[in-house]
């Protein structure tokens, strides 16, 4: 701030009236007051007393020695131009300025062509996460390699349909979202027209993007991103990351092609070698595997995911070997049952778990592992007849059917050199048990399979008894794999039905779909349709029917029906993923069938109502549920704000340690906004203010950190130095006993107390006048005596004095205090002692309260009071030192009226007395003494 502008802040100077004799050379020498003496020089330098130069010269010098870092001795600095200057300094400044401006331009046109680049990129880029298709890269991929063909008989006799049901009765379902359409997303980019600054911008951007999708474990999306940033600009990251994401989709002829990429551009890569390794040993490439390992392990001995798979890749190539040398094939048959549970009214429509496929060579596999669902399509060689047939593929050497026969499943687990698993289905006859039969015996044995006990008479429904045991005997046959036996049951049930008339459209409806479940499983299509369509017309949108008679249907090469029914199973429940992944296998199949225009040829799907779609039916979340994340987002909210306190605390700190005090006050100031009684950020803050000379604020912020924490040091000496500021000299002194009371080594408050205390006798030297006696003015009577206003003598006053003397106010007290004290009448300040409570005491000498009061007060109490009633003395020497000040004032004392206040409490102590002890005058002793 310049000398100007300290004046112009400062008016009030001017408006001060400085004595003419004052600008004078003797008095500027003799004056010793810095203030008045910047006063007497922005007189001068005003010019309202004359223009003296040499005086104002001899001022500024005598100011400079009282005090240099007066802000009344700065000057204004004249800007700079280029006279000022010297040539060369200004060629500088002015080089400088031009290259500014150079850079500033070509900063402007970068960002233009950035902008113009993201334009040219959102027209190129098509939209990715909003799309409603879901076939993922991997299985296009995999289709243009091959067509797939519909399921033949065979396998469809392993495949599982009742899984999916039985999922749908235990009403499990899992909210997959639906995969996202990735088949418009391009792999390439076309960048023949951005710079090859812009091209690597975009590949980075790119790669990251794919990154993000990894961790998403969106592994195709992720390719996709990687591939776009190869063609951008290959580099060994995206070579890397590209290979790992196919790695998790288990693409290992593409992952071995990019760590390929990734050693022509980089050999001994670390990572390409690892992930090399881990692909030789998923394909069985053993001795590859561990020489690439063997390579890691010379750059990086500890590397601990090359040391596992290290060791797992020598286990199974030893393992291997000890295979090779036995001799023989060793043939495990293992038993596959088909779960059927029976379907009732109130848990029919129950969703299929995402997680479990509907068909396929092994029920056990995911679809997502697979990527055709386990289902390979095989043209049979007839329609729903029966009629055996063999398959192209050698995995099954040919089994007979027939129609009606009973079915038993088994898994044959061959092993030979190449460790290929073949597999064996064999189909033989049995007798059909009878219902009474099975419900008789503990456990029964039919086709090898263990049957546990079941209550054929268990209620199904409205059906009648006979019914029921009818119903449960088929679907215990159909459990243990016995379709024929189970569809005799079940048509048995159904014409006993019609027999009986009984009026239950439901139960029927379950019959006609259970015995369609025996027709599919025994590769009979059409009588599956018929019966579907009949479960459906009694009980519409049923869930299985609709199911059952889409697999049906895409045995039968109908797809669009098939199309049809899916789709409608997934507007009753969209959570069930089997019939998306056959929506997707259906739709390539119709696309190739009938061209673009295939939507055209579809039958019409029915609209399903909103009371039959279960997926529209879900309840509200619980009490407990809301609870739970109320609390969540507590914790989670209480945590950012910690760290967030804490960042702020830690960047305040920083801040006071460099100086920067106005920064740490913002940063404390945000802090409180967080915790608002955080004790540390109060005396933080005071610290600020105080450096800052707002000495008000920072008192304000020591009496709330006092609040908070009464007993905090740091809060009592920063109030104190606030209270100096505001040359409250007394609070000040009384904040630094506090501390020194509660620790005696601070040094920094011993050396402000001692000058705190010259500074506050000072100033009550200065406020505290000399006592003028009081003039009692007497009014004229008629009469003989003489009429005159004369001052009272001294004996009229003790007289006056003498009078029982009753204070209703502490200044009624106050001046008859000082009329005692300065007339030194001790009687008359008794008996004022005697008639006022010794706990109003306090209150009436908060204003009067000085040294010479207190040892006034003192000298009363031990010369007159103490043998008429000590109890009194000691009561008001319990309260005199609550009073305002009084540590203070008594720090104050002189050496002979400590004297007397010793006096007074050994002559205390000598009292006997009912009402206090000698102990309790001690500890009164140690508050005065």
């Amino acid at each position: 701030m310049s000398a100007a502008s300290f004046f112009q802040n400062h008016s009030d100077f001017g408006s001060t009236k400085i004595p003419v004799e004052h600008l004078d050379y003797d008095y500027i020498e003799k004056c010793k007051d810095a203030k008045y003496m910047e006063k007497i020089l922005m007189l001068l330098r005003s010019g309202k007393e004359g223009i003296y130069p040499h005086l104002i010269n001899y001022c500024e010098t005598r100011l400079t020695k009282l005090n240099p870092h007066s802000r009344a001795l700065r000057k204004e600095i004249p800007l700079a131009t280029s006279s000022s200057l010297p040539p060369d300094e200004w060629s500088n400044i002015e080089d400088d300025l031009r290259n500014w401006q150079d850079e500033t331009k070509m900063t402007e046109t970068s960002l233009k062509r950035q902008l113009m680049f993201e334009d040219v990129m959102d027209q190129m880029l098509p939209p990715v996460r909003g799309s409603n298709c879901s076939v993922p890269l991997s299985l296009t991929s995999a289709r243009k390699q091959k067509r797939l063909q519909p399921r033949d008989y065979r396998e469809w006799e392993k495949f599982d349909v009742e899984k999916e049901c039985q999922q749908i009765d235990e009403d499990v379902t899992k909210n997959d979202q639906p995969a996202i359409n990735k088949s418009d997303l391009k792999t390439t980019l076309d960048t023949s027209s951005l710079t090859t600054e812009m091209r690597q911008l975009l590949a980075e951007r790119e790669k990251d993007k794919g990154s993000d999708a990894f961790r998403a474990n969106d592994y195709e999306e992720a390719i996709a991103y990687y591939s776009r940033s190869i063609s951008i600009r290959p580099t060994v990251a995206a070579y890397n990351n590209r290979a790992q994401a196919e790695i998790k989709l288990k693409q290992w002829k593409r992952a071995m092609d990019d760590c390929h990429s990734v050693l022509e551009l980089e050999p001994c890569n670390v990572k390409a070698l690892l992930r090399q390794a881990f692909v030789h040993n998923e394909l069985g490439n053993f001795e590859q595997a561990v020489e690439d390992l063997a390579v890691v392990m010379r750059q990086e001995p500890q590397n601990v995911s090359a040391i596992q798979l290290l060791s797992e890749t020598t286990k199974k190539m030893t393992e291997a070997r000890q295979g090779e040398a036995k001799k023989g094939r060793k043939i495990i048959i293992q038993e596959e049952e088909d779960h059927f549970e029976e379907s009732t009214p109130d848990h029919t429509d129950c969703p299929v778990e995402a997680s479990q496929p509907v068909g396929g060579d092994w029920c056990s596999s995911v679809p997502a592992d697979r990527g055709d669902m386990g289902n390979a399509q095989k043209r049979p060689h007839g329609k729903g007849d029966g009629a055996p047939h063999n398959e192209s593929s050698n995995s099954h050497h040919g089994h007979w059917r027939g129609k009606g026969g009973t079915s038993d499943k088994y898994k044959v687990a061959q092993e030979s050199k190449e460790k290929v698993a073949n597999g064996i289905a064999k189909r033989g006859s049995a007798m059909s048990p009878q219902a009474d039969q099975v419900g008789s015996s503990s456990k029964e044995t039919s086709a090898g399979t263990n049957v546990e006990p079941v209550n054929l008479d268990a209620p199904c429904g409205a059906l009648p008894l006979s019914l029921c045991r009818l119903k449960n005997g088929g679907n215990l046959l159909f459990k243990n794999g016995q379709f024929g036996d189970a569809l005799e049951k079940y048509s048995q049930a159904i014409q006993g039905y019609s027999d009986a008339g009984i009026d239950s459209p439901d139960d029927l409806s379950i019959l006609y779909s259970n015995r369609a479940a025996c027709y599919l499983k025994d590769g009979n299509s059409q009588d599956c349709i018929q019966d579907c369509t009949q479960a459906l017309e009694l009980q519409p949108f049923s869930l299985k029917p609709l199911l059952r008679r889409a697999m049906a249907y895409e045995s039968l090469e109908r797809y669009s029906k098939a199309y049809v029914d899916y789709k409608t199973v997934l507007q009753i429940d969209v959570s069930v993923q089997a019939a998306h992944d056959s929506v997707n296998r259906i739709t390539r199949l119709l696309i190739e069938q009938d061209g673009a225009e295939w939507r055209e040829k579809l039958p019409d799907i029915p609209l399903v109502p909103l009371s039959a779609q279960q997926h529209r039916r879900e309840e509200p979340p619980s009490v407990e549920v809301l609870q739970a994340r109320a609390e969540k987002a507590a914790k989670d909210a209480e945590r950012k704000a910690e760290a967030r306190f804490a960042d702020l605390k830690q960047d305040g700190n920083e801040f006071v340690k460099k100086g920067q005090y106005k920064d740490a006050l913002g940063k404390y100031s945000d802090c409180l906004k967080i915790k608002p009684e955080e004790c540390a950020i109060y005396t933080n803050r005071a610290l600020c203010y105080l450096k800052l000379d707002k000495f008000a604020e920072a008192k304000q912020d020591c009496d709330a950190a006092l609040k908070l924490e009464p007993g905090n040091k740091k809060a009592y000496y920063r109030r104190a130095l606030a209270n100096k500021g505001l040359k409250d000299y007394l609070a000040c002194s009384t904040d630094l006993q506090e501390v020194l009371q509660r620790d005696p080594n601070v040094q920094e408050a011993e050396k402000e107390l001692e000058e705190v205390t010259i500074l506050l006798k000072q100033s009550l030297a200065i406020e505290s006048p000399a006592k003028s006696r009081k003039i009692i003015p007497v009014t004229e009577v008629d009469g003989d005596q003489k009429t005159s206003t004369v001052a009272k003598s001294d004996s009229c006053l003790k007289d006056e004095l003498s009078n029982n003397f009753q204070a209703n106010n502490a200044y009624e007290f106050g001046q008859a205090l000082n009329n005692a004290c300065s007339s030194g009448n001790m009687a008359a300040c008794a008996d004022m002692l005697t008639s006022t409570a010794p706990e109003l005491l306090p209150q009436f000498l908060s204003t009067q309260l000085n040294g010479q009061t207190i040892s006034f007060i003192v000298k009363v109490l031990d010369t007159y009071l103490l043998e008429k009633d000590p109890n009194l003395v000691y009561k008001h020497l319990c309260h005199l030192h609550t009073a305002d000040r009084f540590s203070v004032v008594l720090m104050l004392l002189e050496k002979e009226d400590r004297r007397h206040v010793s006096q007074l409490f050994e002559h205390l102590a000598s009292v006997k007395s009912t009402e206090f002890t000698n102990n309790d005058v001690q500890n009164l002793a140690n508050k005065y003494i």
